[in-house]
């Protein structure tokens, strides 16, 4: 008894006004940033698409070795994510027990932001100039202290999220607005296929464009990071306690939350099919659409800004039905778009009604995974008084990055069937898989108890 009362004892901060929020979640736009690269750009930089003379955007940097009829690529960015998802976990525990004047989350975000940007830029950034071992041996190395990095970033910022929600009005809040900067993030990612083209122009080769394009983004990227390292004041907001649980205990009571795993399962399979939608927008929209490039930026863009209408409606849709029920919607939503992609309708078509459709599941994946999480928080913190809200995001992590993992392992694998005008069988592979795996999560989610 005396040990729950000393774990559940803290100072009771401020809540969170609306500017501090806003720095809090400039952090968010930082690092989506500086993973749309390693999410959605690998494949395209060294497995490009190809035109009808079979020639590729950029020249071949790592040898095309398959094992199993998995492609290097492929297995380096399985591992890194992998590698990635296992330490989630260590980090989560260290930062719930840090003790620090400077901020127990903010301190791992400070050490984490500079290398978390550098290194996104690194990976396009080969060794040597045609096919090589070093090239693949680079790349391996600079995707592992990525993930490293952000590992050491993500998972102490987003167990601010429950802190600095004191109430489920503040969690709902803090969700929309980091969701409306990831967003952003992603946004700005999105724009490198226009940006590529304007260097291109000037006269910049496709690879020097290119990679002064992902450059940008890094330096963008480093600064939006380290916005709410300087100017969060982590001790006068955030509502947290001491934690003294070790790892394995920790793990254990998040995993014998039973509703909390139905989520995370969910997330998984989300995480799974929207990475193949993420890593193949750009084969999308010219193989299957046969549009140009630039399309990609446009779906971007247009899907982007039409989600915005749902943001402010999200909370009035609560009002009406759960927020279990608007989230099975949105599965169901992602259906009917790989279903579209795949229909003998015309390109430009098929483009507006998969960017207006996105819209509404993109909102609710965006906002309100952090509160399902954040629930649970909360309510395992009232029943068993123990802090460990490092540890439940770090677990959502897992799952995410466990999904994404896995798209970015099957991903190049599923485009060697072909990934050219004459024959995008590979490409329409990539869809059929997204289908599934996004149906699922459908039924899957359908046993969360709200």
């Amino acid at each position: 008894m005396n040990k729950t009362i000393e774990q559940t004892t803290v100072n009771i901060p401020m809540r969170p006004p609306l500017s501090v929020i806003w720095i809090y979640a400039c952090g968010q736009l930082g690092w989506s940033l500086a993973s749309y690269g390693v999410g959605s750009l690998l494949s395209y930089f060294y497995m490009p698409p190809e035109d009808t003379a079979s020639r590729t955007l950029f020249p071949s940097y790592i040898p095309t070795l398959s094992f199993l009829g998995l492609t290097l690529l492929g297995l380096i960015s399985f591992s890194g994510r992998l590698f990635d998802a296992f330490i989630d976990p260590f980090v989560a525990n260290w930062s719930d027990k840090m003790t620090t004047s400077f901020g127990k989350r903010k301190t791992f975000m400070a050490i984490a932001a500079l290398p978390l940007a550098a290194t996104s830029y690194a990976m396009f950034h080969p060794m040597t100039e045609g096919v090589s071992v070093t090239n693949a041996l680079w790349l391996t190395a600079v995707v592992f202290v990525f993930y490293v990095s952000l590992a050491m970033y993500m998972i102490p910022y987003a167990a601010l999220i429950s802190e600095l929600g004191h109430v489920g009005s503040d969690r709902l809040r803090i969700s929309t607005i980091i969701s409306i900067t990831w967003a952003l993030g992603f946004l700005i990612g999105n724009t490198t296929p226009a940006l590529q083209g304007f260097f291109e122009s000037k006269g910049d080769p496709s690879v020097w464009a290119f990679q002064k394009t992902v450059g940008l983004f890094a330096l963008l990227s480093v600064v939006f990071l380290l916005v709410p390292v300087f100017f969060l004041d982590e001790k006068k907001y955030a509502l947290q306690s001491e934690s003294h649980e070790n790892f394995i205990k920790s793990l254990q009571s998040v995993f014998q939350n039973r509703p909390f795993r139905y989520f995370a399962t969910s997330y998984l399979l989300y995480w799974l099919a929207l990475t193949f939608v993420q890593a193949g927008i750009i084969f999308y929209v010219t193989l299957l659409l046969g549009l140009d490039k630039s399309y990609a930026t446009y779906f971007g863009i247009g899907s982007f800004f039409t989600s915005f209408l749902f943001y402010p409606l999200m909370g009035k849709l609560q009002a009406g039905f759960s927020k279990k029920t608007i989230t099975l919607v949105a599965f169901l939503t992602f259906l009917v778009i790989f279903a579209i992609l795949l229909l003998p309708l015309e390109g430009i078509v098929r483009f507006i009604l998969v960017t207006v459709l996105a819209a509404f599941p993109l909102a609710t994946f965006g906002i309100l995974p952090n509160t399902f999480v954040a629930d649970c928080i909360h309510k395992n913190e009232a029943l068993t008084g123990k802090n460990q809200a490092g540890m439940f995001y770090a677990v959502a992590a897992f799952m995410m990055k466990v999904g994404i993992s896995l798209a970015n392992l099957l991903f190049p694998s599923l485009l060697v069937y072909g990934k050219s005008v004459e024959n995008p069988y590979g490409v329409q592979l990539t869809v059929v898989a997204a289908f599934v795996f996004c149906t699922a999560g459908y039924f899957v989610f359908r046993k969360y108890e709200e």
